[in-house]
């Protein structure tokens, strides 16, 4: 999700990483503090001073999206998931989950440590205001600080997925009916609803004049729209493929080619007359590797008739091969984490067939269809 953020620093064993797009929110952030909020709330300074206590607070409420983050990564390495880091971006800070929780238990104990956290930095700031002994611009951005973590915790707690509320409401309905996809849709659809509700209300705010804040609502609804459609696919398609092999759904009838034809045979004969742009390259029976679309893009089209295939196709490696006995999971994560799409299922030199992300998406489609609902779509488990 965060391909370019920066590490800056390890924490608890944690990576804390900032995305490009922190600069913005960061920045929008200390300009709103340093000319509405402190001059509004202590007027008569100077405006280097509300620049310095806008950078201040900046600087502190990104710390404490920090802690919100790592209240939620310390339970859930305790619960043995995998947190892959902690990244800053313009709409907060998220923990990257390596995997889920295995029960709704530990998915209810995970989630409520985010605002636990903040309602615990809402007292701590809190208190530390209202025991100054005297009113200054330290005890404002005190207050500032106070008054965000509670609006933080408040709205994570919405019953809206993939907030922290909505985690909680799925980890009350995975409860209740011990299966995991049913209890994500319907989480899902709570957070569908509530991301409409946040753009439309940010829509009437821009008629309103407020244009700021009501670009930020919109901004912020169509991030959760898109992360609540984007989990439940992927809680669909993981139950769908749980307990499948590449075996299951690999294609077994591959054509293949020699390594002594030429690129234009290969394109009419093979590619164009199968409609396929991914072949295996095979001498006697050996798998030597495989050719497709991308090297031949690469090469002058006059040059087609007289180049070999043997010249430009990719040897097999570990890179682009896999086993028959791979789970589809355990690809599924190899193809998001490689971008590559396509893959020789072999042993050893040996083909066996091919799997793509089309074999995947075209086994799902087929499962819709007929509407299944039984025992490949549920994952029960106990609390």
């Amino acid at each position: 999700m965060f391909s370019r953020s920066v590490k800056i620093f390890t924490l608890y064993g944690f990576d804390i990483k900032l995305d490009p797009s922190w600069v913005l929110i960061a920045t929008l952030i200390v300009w709103s503090l340093a000319t509405q909020l402190f001059p509004q709330v202590r007027p008569d300074l100077d405006p280097r001073t509300y620049y310095g206590m806008a950078i201040g607070a900046m600087l502190a409420f990104f710390a404490s999206l920090v802690l919100h983050e790592l209240a939620h990564s310390l339970v859930a390495r305790r619960f043995g998931v995998e947190i892959k880091g902690i990244t800053l971006f313009i709409f907060g800070g998220i923990a990257e989950l390596g995997g889920e929780p295995k029960t709704a238990g530990e998915e209810f104990w995970i989630a409520v440590a985010g605002p636990a956290m903040s309602f615990a930095l809402w007292l701590g700031f809190g208190f530390l205001a209202l025991i100054s002994p005297t009113s200054n611009a330290l005890t404002d951005v005190l207050s500032y600080l106070s008054t965000v973590n509670l609006i933080l915790a408040l709205f994570n707690l919405v019953p809206a997925f993939p907030l922290d509320g909505g985690r909680i409401l799925r980890a009350y309905l995975w409860n209740r009916s011990g299966n995991l996809l049913e209890a994500t849709r319907k989480a899902a659809q709570a957070g569908t609803a509530f991301a409409y509700m946040l753009m439309g209300l940010g829509v009437l705010s821009l008629f309103q004049g407020r244009e700021i804040a009501g670009l930020w609502q919109v901004f912020i609804g169509f991030f959760l729209l898109t992360v609540a459609r984007t989990t439940y696919q992927h809680q669909v398609m993981k139950s769908a493929f749980q307990n499948k092999t590449v075996a299951a759904m690999m294609t077994r009838d591959v054509v293949t080619v020699d390594p002594d034809q030429s690129l234009a045979a290969l394109v009419n004969q093979v590619m164009l007359r199968h409609r396929t742009s991914f072949v295996p390259v095979v001498e006697d029976g050996v798998l030597l590797g495989y050719i497709d679309g991308g090297v031949l893009a690469k090469i002058d089209r006059e040059n087609w008739p007289t180049s070999q295939v043997g010249d430009v196709f990719y040897e097999l490696n570990e890179d682009n091969t896999v086993s028959q006995d791979l789970s589809a999971e355990a690809l599924m994560q190899r193809m998001t984490e490689t971008g590559q799409r396509k893959f020789l299922v072999a042993d050893e030199h040996h083909l066996l067939g091919v799997i793509t992300l089309s074999d995947f998406l075209g086994y799902l489609a087929i499962l819709q269809e007929l509407n299944t609902s039984g025992p490949t779509f549920k994952t029960t488990a106990p609390t």
